[in-house]
């Protein structure tokens, strides 16, 4: 797995495991919503997605909450 940084996210054809890192008690509503969306529902708990457009937005939307790596 390579770590990336979550604000250097692109639109691919790889699949990307995403971590929840922080919490998002104190956030704004938009924040813990994307991370709702992302599927992520506490930290340290994983999802594995395909990095295409909504995907990546979503991660730069919320990148100080989440660790990007690229799944194998």
């Amino acid at each position: 797995m390579t770590a990336i940084t979550p604000k250097n996210v692109l639109v691919s054809t790889a699949k990307l495991e995403i971590t929840q890192i922080k919490s998002a008690i104190g956030g704004k509503q938009n924040q813990r919503d994307t991370l709702r969306s992302l599927g992520l529902k506490r930290i340290g708990h994983t999802v594995v997605r395909e990095a295409d457009a909504v995907t990546v937005g979503m991660i730069n939307t919320v990148p100080h909450l989440l660790k990007v790596e690229e799944a194998n």
